[in-house]
C-alpha cells in the first residue's frame, strides 16, 4: 500500500492510502472512512478491493482538521470522531473525494465508484447525488436530511436490522425516497456490522453477504 497526498482547495493536504491490484485496473474505488479515521480496518477494506481487481484509495478525511487521527472504538473515540466529522463537513468531504478521484484517474482508472461506512456511508450517498458516482452506502445514519436529492448513478444501501441509530422507519423513508436504489436489511446485524476488528459489532454473515453484493454492484456499474 502506497501513501499519497491529495490536494484539496482551501484545505491542508490530505493523506490517502492507495492500493493497486496485481494487474492494471480500469476502474477505481474510493473507500470512505467511519468516524474513527482511516485506520487499520479501513486500510484492510481498501486492500480487499484491490485484491478484487480495483485501484482503491482511502483518504484520511480528518487530516483537514487534525493530521493522523486514528481513534479507539470507545466513547471518547466516538465523541471525538463525531466532532471531527462535523468540523470537516460534507462539502469539504466531497472535495476530498474529488481529489481522490483525480488520483485514481491519473493512475488509469477510467471510471470510479465509492463505498462508505457509517459517516462515510452518508458521504458516499452524497457522492452519488452531487458528484454522479456509483455508490455503496453502509449504515449511513446522517443521510436522512438529504434523501430528497436525486440519484445520478447506480446506488446501493446496506442496513442492519438491529441498528439503533437507523430505526426501521428511517430505512423505509430511504426506500421510499430512493426507489431505484438497491436496499438490503440484514437480520441480526446492528450498526458497523462490517467492522471485523470489533467483536461487539461485527456480524460475519451480514458482512460477507453485503460484500458479495457490493462486489457484484461494482462489477456491473464500473464497466
Amino acid at each position: 500500500m502506497e501513501t499519497v497526498s491529495l490536494h484539496v482547495a482551501n484545505c491542508p493536504d490530505v493523506k490517502a492510502y492507495l492500493a493497486e491490484p496485481e494487474t492494471p485496473a480500469s476502474a477505481g474505488i474510493v473507500v470512505i472512512q467511519e468516524i474513527f479515521g482511516a485506520n487499520a480496518h479501513i486500510r484492510d477494506v481498501t486492500r480487499h478491493f484491490a485484491q478484487e481487481g480495483y485501484l482503491a484509495i482511502a483518504p484520511a478525511f480528518f487530516d483537514i482538521e487534525s493530521p493522523d487521527v486514528e481513534l479507539d472504538y470507545d466513547a471518547d473515540g466516538m465523541n471525538r470522531g463525531r466532532a471531527l466529522a462535523a468540523a470537516v463537513g460534507f462539502d469539504r468531504a466531497l472535495d476530498v473525494v474529488r481529489s481522490a478521484c483525480d488520483v485514481l484517474k491519473a493512475r488509469g482508472a477510467g471510471v470510479v465508484g465509492v463505498v462508505g461506512f457509517c459517516w462515510g456511508g452518508s458521504v458516499a450517498f452524497l457522492c452519488n447525488t452531487r458528484l454522479g458516482l456509483p455508490a455503496v452506502s453502509y449504515y449511513g445514519a446522517k443521510s436522512l436530511p438529504f434523501l430528497n436529492e436525486t440519484a445520478r448513478a447506480p446506488l446501493m444501501f446496506h442496513f442492519g436490522a438491529e441498528d439503533a441509530s437507523i430505526p426501521p422507519e428511517a430505512i423505509e423513508k430511504t426506500r421510499a425516497a430512493q426507489p431505484a436504489a438497491e436496499l438490503f436489511v440484514y437480520k441480526g446485524a446492528g450498526h458497523a456490522f462490517n467492522r471485523d476488528v470489533d467483536n461487539s459489532h461485527y456480524h460475519a454473515e451480514a458482512a460477507y453477504l453485503a460484500d458479495e453484493r457490493s462486489l457484484r454492484f461494482f462489477k456491473e456499474s464500473l464497466r
